[in-house]
């Protein structure tokens, strides 16, 4: 009897070191870092399934994290709210659009820096944004388009 409780107790200590090594190892991969930078908001007709979390990316690298999203009350526009990294310095002239990160789904936001040699201060508001493409709007535009005939 005590054989058999000490192997289900070295066991039960293996499982949780396996545990917790893929926890580690997960958190690793996830590359989660805390929201710090500056703060700056985008104007989209729609979000497109964009949400808190989801990266920003310039130039395809992840420079800051979608900290927030709303509505804004007068022109029913949907105004992101990102952190950018302090080390990144954007173009006042800079704009943004929703893009799809694969073909199974999950978006970003890209940004498009401009030329301008002003600097974007924090709290601006991006107002040069792209809504991103409906893959069903763009089907029922080939299926409808092709009944014209």
């Amino acid at each position: 009897m005590l054989k058999r409780s000490a192997l289900e107790t070295l066991m039960g200590l293996v499982v949780l070191t396996a545990a917790t090594i893929f926890a580690m190892l997960v958190y690793q991969a996830s590359n989660i870092k805390s929201a710090n930078g500056y703060l700056i908001h985008a104007e989209f007709g729609t979000t497109g399934g964009l949400s808190v979390g989801d990266e920003v990316r310039l130039s395809g690298i992840k420079v800051g994290q979608i900290v927030g999203q709303s509505l804004d009350p007068v022109t029913y526009a949907a105004r992101i709210d990102m952190r950018i990294e302090d080390a990144v310095k954007l173009p006042s002239d800079t704009s943004a659009r929703i893009t799809a990160a694969s073909l199974l789904g999950g978006n970003f936001l890209e940004l498009l820096p401009g030329a301008d040699d002003d600097l974007m201060p924090e709290g601006t508001v991006i107002y040069d944004t792209r809504d991103p493409v409906s893959l069903s709007d763009l089907l029922g535009k080939i299926v409808f388009q092709g009944n014209d005939s």
